[in-house]
């Protein structure tokens, strides 16, 4: 059984070799242990450094394209390579190496596809009160559309069987966390959560410029994520209170026209119809947008289905656009 460790990296030479020295040589029920290193356009030579540290595979974007671009060209190289345990972990040394043992275990038992480490943000000491209150918020909110606890929902440090890749397609342009999570708990795969501690950080987040930032993009993630699973759930709710606040002002000159007033109450019909039509006309994007959903599921089983047959799809990916 073959392992792959993926880092994403963004100008991250400095702190490179620590990651790669704390990173394990063996795991138990595991041949072959290689790194991959997914260089985000840096300027600082971090591919530089990550060859000469002896990483067996290094990729490197031409320009600097974001962190979940990153995580997809991982993925994809991971799928060429014949990965069949996929870890990422960040550049930055925020997650200690002596886990991955951990991650990987429940995939080697045959236990999970997906499995988190579990920074326990709610109480971490390492965040502040205000960011320990929004991390505990944001974790309910995804729990709730998840269906299930979600302890942990943006943590990167993850390991996933090569089912799950197969299965995963990041498509937004933040961040793979939340994205990632939510495609696995939609596609009903096994998910477990291992409780890790994080070394101290080594920088600032690059994804958290703020907490807005951060919390406003992280929002826009999840309604369209969930949008993307369930559009008609959505726009029926959406399609039903225009109906409805478009039945009352009807109603109220049904009312007036029925004692000989109607005359003085066109305003309301007018109202209340263009809001019915405007009910009409959601329902009707709801159901092309359902049809557009399971018209992307079909596509990607053809995509999930000729990777599994013929085992290593060597088509280049389309967003990737890498050099070695």
């Amino acid at each position: 059984m073959k392992v792959i460790i993926q880092i994403p990296c963004y100008n991250e030479a400095e702190t490179l070799p620590q990651v790669v020295e704390d990173l394990p040589k063996s795991l138990p029920g595991i041949d072959c242990i290689e790194y991959l290193i997914i260089d985000d356009g840096s300027h600082d030579h971090t591919s530089e450094v990550a060859r000469g540290l002896g990483v067996h595979h290094v990729v490197r974007h031409k320009s600097n394209r974001g962190l979940a671009a990153t995580f997809a060209t991982g993925l994809h190289e991971c799928l060429e390579l014949g990965a069949d345990i996929i870890v990422n972990t960040d550049g930055d040394h925020q997650y200690p190496g002596r886990y991955i043992g951990d991650l990987v275990k429940p995939i080697v038992d045959g236990r999970a596809d997906l499995v988190i480490g579990d920074r326990r943000p709610g109480s971490d000491p390492k965040f502040s009160p205000l960011k320990r209150a929004l991390q505990r918020f944001g974790g309910a909110v995804v729990s709730w559309m998840a269906g299930r606890p979600i302890p942990d929902p943006v943590s990167g440090f993850r390991a996933m069987s090569r089912d799950a890749a197969i299965r995963t397609h990041i498509v937004t342009g933040y961040s793979y966390t939340l994205e990632s999570l939510l495609q696995a708990v939609h596609r009903g795969l096994s998910i477990e959560f291992v409780p890790i501690e994080t070394n101290n950080p080594t920088r600032k987040s690059r994804l958290m410029r703020s907490l807005p930032h951060f919390i406003g993009r992280s929002g826009a993630t999840l309604l369209r994520v969930f949008f993307m699973f369930h559009p008609l759930n959505v726009l029926v709710w959406f399609s039903g209170i225009f109906g409805l606040v478009g039945l009352v002002p009807i109603i109220r000159f049904l009312i007036f026209a029925a004692i000989g007033d109607g005359q003085g109450h066109l305003q309301s019909l007018v109202l209340g119809t263009a809001l019915v039509v405007l009910s009409a006309m959601i329902l009707v994007a709801g159901l092309i947008a359902d049809l557009i959903s399971h018209n992307r599921k079909l596509i990607e089983y053809a995509i999930e289905y000729g990777i599994t047959v013929e085992g290593t799809n060597r088509a280049p990916h389309p967003a990737q656009q890498t050099s070695r």
